[in-house]
C-alpha cells in the first residue's frame, strides 16, 4: 500500500453501524486520511459558523443536511488532503455520489456495511459521549467506570441529541429511503463490495483482505504503466 500514491475510498452504513471503528482500522492499516462528515459537521456547530447552525436545525430531528450544503462542505475539506482517503459519512444522496464522481473521478472502492436495524438501533440507544474530548461510551459493551461519568475527567456524559430513541427511528428510517439507492449506484459502477454481520470484530478481517486484494490489483497495475 505504501507505493501507491492515489487510493480513494468510501464507507457506508446506517447510523451505528460500526463505520466509524472500521474505517479507523482502515485508515491505520492504510495509511489513508480519514474524512468524517459527522465530526466536521459537529466542529461547525460548536464553532457556531453560519454552516453550522443550518446543519443543527436538521441534525436535530434526525433528518440529512440538505445536499447543497454537505457538497460544499465537504468540497472544501477534501481540498486540505492528498490523494488517499477515506470518506465516512459521504455522500449519503445520489446527488452527492454524483457530484462527486464529477470533482474527483470514480473511487477505487466502496465498502457497505449491512446491519440488520433492531441492532443498530440497540447499539445507538445505549451509546454516550463526552463531548469535550469526543471518547464514547457503549452501556452494553464499553460502560464508563463510574456509572454517568467520563473515565478521564470525571465529568458527565451524555447522549447526543440524534441518539434520542425517537431520532435513531427516523436516522434509520431516512437512511434506508436516502441514501439505500447509493448501493445501485456504486453497484453499477462495479467498486461496491457488502460486508453482512452483527460485529465490527468479526466483519473486519474480511473488509481487510479485500482493500489488501484492491491495494495489490493497483499495484500492479501501476507498475505497468511505469
Amino acid at each position: 500500500m505504501s507505493s501507491l500514491q492515489t487510493f480513494r475510498t468510501i464507507i457506508l452504513g446506517a447510523p451505528g453501524s460500526g463505520k466509524g471503528t472500521i474505517a479507523t482500522r482502515i485508515c491505520k492499516t492504510f495509511k489513508l486520511n480519514h474524512i468524517v462528515s459527522g465530526d466536521i459537521l459537529r466542529k461547525q456547530q460548536q464553532d457556531e459558523t453560519e454552516l453550522g447552525k443550518q446543519a443543527t436545525q436538521y441534525i436535530s430531528t434526525g433528518a440529512l443536511v440538505p445536499d447543497e450544503l454537505m457538497i460544499a462542505l465537504m468540497s472544501s475539506e477534501m481540498k486540505t488532503v492528498g490523494s488517499k482517503w477515506l470518506l465516512d459519512g459521504f455522500p449519503r444522496t445520489f446527488p452527492q455520489a454524483e457530484k462527486l464522481h464529477k470533482q474527483v473521478g470514480m473511487v477505487d472502492s466502496v465498502i457497505n456495511l449491512d446491519i440488520p436495524f433492531d441492532v443498530i438501533r440497540k447499539r445507538i440507544e445505549s451509546r454516550y459521549i463526552h463531548f469535550a474530548s469526543g471518547r464514547t461510551y457503549n452501556l452494553e459493551f464499553n460502560p464508563p467506570k463510574v456509572p454517568g461519568k467520563d473515565d478521564v475527567t470525571g465529568e458527565p456524559i451524555e447522549r447526543r441529541a440524534d441518539d434520542e430513541p425517537a431520532v435513531v427511528m427516523a436516522r434509520l428510517k431516512t437512511y434506508q429511503e436516502r441514501t439505500a439507492p447509493l448501493l445501485d449506484y456504486y453497484r453499477k459502477k462495479g467498486v461496491l463490495k457488502e460486508f453482512s454481520g452483527t460485529e465490527s470484530n468479526v466483519i473486519w478481517p474480511f473488509v481487510k483482505e479485500y482493500l489488501e486484494n484492491i491495494t495489490q490489483e493497483l499495484e500492479s497495475k501501476q507498475r505497468t504503466r511505469a
